[in-house]
């Protein structure tokens, strides 16, 4: 019995300690002075125009900070090291150093100066004034893709847009860079004319593929989309009674956050329904909003899966943000906050509050640092938060890019492990639902060692468009590419799961950069001899006459011979093709150096030298199109000639299309379209030679892949034409078959005259003179 008492004495004295202990343990970072010992602030100091204090990580280089309050500090490491402030060169003529927004763009700095945007390359040291620009700004916003290096994550990283805040809708100007900010174009929305209120905002929703812009009108606000199918209707309005900034949090997941000193406001789905943000304050006090719990909030941070913020108050909150983001918890006991402090996640479940310290003997600034662990906090029993109901989720495709193709699919799987007694709710959530479709199945997979049951959960997810459960209306268009990611956590997950952070991929519903066609080639003119493999690599040379071929594809005869050096290791030995059969290439399609079909798609040829000694079997008439078909020469027409070839996916319009409203004015033109529904083949004319053909998929629900490729033939059996024109030698030549068919039919019947009979008894005259004189 005495043990048992001195157990539960110690218990609660280690909790009553644990209470009184402080949040965390400040230290000041005094290092690396020796390097600026020598160094003036150089230009104009910028500053942050706002009261509150901000710090900006970038979220896939943890060591990349930018802090904005009175000063502006840039580190590399984390402000490992005592920094100067940050300074813009006096060259770049930015007037008043003040700073309304700023923006990490992969290796570049982006600020908003006096309306002005400027871009700072921290690893050239070099400051640049963006381009393109000719109305006042005075917000950017942008994104980061931490997945990899695929292009459509690179173009997120790369993608910025500039706005003025406040401006009325209809006459606002806002402008987009694809180039991280060096150069910028004016962005056209459609429908902007007609939308009412003021600017709010204008973001690249990745997870939804849209690009929304914030309106602002009496006091609500709201999103408009660009896209369909959310470009019918507005968003679901807000309260909207103070300036709110809105924090994109990283992943591409949707997360947004709206918040201002006394407002605070979540969004899970890119801001189509925004909520309130609750406060707890304690185990049995809770607030409708921040408003209502009467705070003042001075700093914000998120993750892909915290929020905290700091308040001038003294306290610290934290929630999780899920898929069911909780309520903010509240950490106090310490005297945290300065009008210069500001908070931020080092990493997961792991904070930091910041604040920059002057040196009266140097301009180089020292850092203040009170690091934290959430986990650690959250352990505190006043707090009364119950225990985490999972003690495993995990899955391979955490933190991962994938691509889904047109009509392919994709298979994923999770495990599972709940804490014994308790009943966790998995759940997985797409965060563009109007493209991609998923399917969950869960059951039980054994046992772990401690006795615990392991849950299998198999994710299957595909296009909405070919998932047969939604209706057309609901989808996004087919033929855009587009992008979602799916998210897995546990809907009824304590906050106390620090560490058991969601499962998040990203999905790029588009190309496939894996794949690719091949033209077969069974049969090729080196097998069958009439060309030498040899010979092809030795620099080989041909010509084309000019009557055969025209550089502009007009069809028109050139004004002198092309000499073309064949290229044998692209191009390797030419397929053999008969001038007078008709012919069209199999195109398969192979994907990852496998083969995967035969490829039944639409596609066209075009030869790239400009020969067009070569028709089509099918006109528009006989591939029964019901409008005129495009041909090379339209398409390059609206192209203006420009390479690579322009027909494509993209711009490929089907004659049988009902949609297509292009009447047929000429249905006896060649149809130029090969595969698909019809039967169209080449046919070539009276020519042997070499043909350099560039081919190209222009069905645009086969693949989201420009697939292209380039092949040759050799045409052969052809004979050379005739020097003499083709009437000099048929009309004598008709002539004398049918003067021959005369004479036989006249001739027996005149020998039985008596002409006849004289005329036969000269010839026989005439014959024996003649072996007379032989004889002589």
């Amino acid at each position: 019995m005495l043990v048992l008492v001195l157990v539960v004495a110690a218990t609660l004295r280690l909790r009553l300690l644990a209470g009184a202990q402080p949040l965390c343990r400040v230290h000041t970072v005094r290092t690396g002075k020796v390097f600026h010992v020598s160094q003036q602030i150089q230009g104009d100091r910028l500053y942050f125009a706002y009261r509150t204090s901000r710090l900006i990580k970038h979220p896939c280089k943890n060591n990349i900070v930018l802090y904005l309050g009175r000063q502006i500090f840039f580190t590399r490491d984390n402000f490992q090291n005592s920094l100067l402030p940050l300074s813009i060169p006096a060259s770049m003529k930015a007037g008043t150093p003040e700073v309304t927004s700023a923006h990490i763009a992969d290796s570049v700095l982006l600020f908003v100066v006096n309306q002005k945007v400027y871009i700072y390359d921290y690893k050239a040291n070099s400051w640049n004034a963006s381009r393109g620009i000719q109305h006042p700004v005075s917000h950017i916003s942008g994104d980061n893709c931490c997945y990899s290096r695929h292009p459509f994550c690179v173009d997120i990283s790369n993608s910025v847009f500039a706005y003025l805040h406040g401006d009325p809708m209809s006459q606002t100007t806002v402008y987009f860079s694809n180039t991280r900010g060096y150069e910028f174009q004016k962005f056209a929305y459609e429908g902007q004319a007609g939308l009412v209120g003021t600017l709010g905002g204008v973001f690249d929703l990745h997870s939804l593929s849209q690009t929304g812009m914030l309106l602002i009108d009496q006091r609500k606000a709201m999103f408009s989309y660009s896209e369909h199918p959310l470009n019918r209707s507005l968003g679901l309005p807000f309260d909207y009674n103070e300036t709110l900034d809105v924090l994109v949090t990283p992943g591409q997941k949707g997360v947004l956050v709206f918040w201002s000193e006394k407002s605070l406001l979540l969004s899970g789905n890119s801001g189509q329904l925004v909520d309130l943000m609750e406060v707890a304050e304690g185990p049995h006090t809770s607030y409708f909003s921040v408003a209502e719990a009467n705070i003042t909030i001075h700093s914000i941070a998120a993750n892909q899966n915290e929020l905290a913020i700091l308040t001038q108050e003294n306290s610290l909150y934290y929630a999780s943000l899920g898929i069911l983001p909780t309520s903010l918890i509240k950490f106090s006991g310490q005297n945290i906050w300065s009008p210069e402090a500001a908070v931020m996640f080092t990493d997961v479940g792991r904070l930091e509050i910041l604040t920059p310290v002057p040196d009266p003997t140097s301009p180089v600034f020292d850092f203040q640092k009170c690091p934290m662990n959430a986990q650690a906090l959250l352990m505190d029993p006043k707090l009364q938060v119950d225990v985490c109901k999972v003690e495993l989720l995990q899955g391979g495709f955490d933190n991962r890019m994938y691509t889904i193709d047109m009509n392919s699919n994709l298979e994923l799987t999770a495990l599972m492990v709940p804490r014994p007694g308790t009943s966790p709710l998995p759940l997985a959530m797409v965060s563009n639902p109007y493209s991609l479709g998923l399917q969950v199945t869960i059951y039980e997979e054994g046992y772990t060692y401690d006795g615990n049951t392991r849950h299998r959960l198999n994710i299957s997810l595909k296009q909405q468009h070919h998932g047969g459960r939604a209706d057309p209306n609901f989808t996004s268009s087919i033929k855009r590419p587009t992008v979602s990611t799916i998210t897995l956590d546990i809907a009824n997950k304590e906050v106390s799961c620090v560490d058991l952070k969601p499962l998040t991929a990203l999905i790029s519903v588009g190309c496939d950069l894996e794949k690719k066609i091949v033209i077969q080639n069974e049969i090729s003119a080196c097998y069958k001899g009439i060309l030498d493999a040899v010979g092809l690599q030795d620099n080989y040379t041909y010509v084309i006459e000019k009557e055969a071929y025209d550089p502009n594809f007009q069809g028109q005869k050139s004004r002198e011979d092309l000499v073309v050096h064949y290229r044998y290791e692209k191009l390797g030995c030419p397929h053999l093709v008969y001038y007078n059969t008709p012919w069209r290439p199999v195109v398969e399609l192979w994907r990852e150096g496998k083969f995967q079909e035969v490829s039944k798609a639409e596609f066209v040829l075009l030869e790239v030298n400009g020969l067009f000694t070569y028709t089509y079997t099918l006109t528009a008439r006989t591939a029964r199109c019901k409008a005129q078909p495009q041909n090379w020469t339209t398409v390059m027409g609206s192209a203006g000639h420009k390479r690579p070839f322009p027909w494509n996916r993209e711009n490929y319009i089907s004659c049988h299309d009902t949609n297509n409203d292009a009447p047929l004015r000429w249905p006896d033109v060649p149809y130029q379209i090969l595969g698909g529904p019809t039967a169209n083949k080449v046919i070539f004319e009276q020519r042997n030679g070499i043909y350099t053909f560039f081919l190209s998929i222009v069905d645009p629900y086969y693949s989201y892949c420009h697939l292209e490729a380039t092949f040759s033939v050799y045409v052969y059996g052809a004979l050379p034409p005739s020097i003499i024109p083709t009437m000099v030698t048929v009309i004598p030549l008709i002539v004398a078959i049918l003067l021959s068919v005369w004479l036989a039919y006249v001739t027996p019947r005149l020998l039985h005259t008596q002409k006849g009979l004289r005329l036969k008894a000269f010839w026989k005259s005439l014959c024996r003179r003649c072996k007379q004189l032989c004889r002589r």
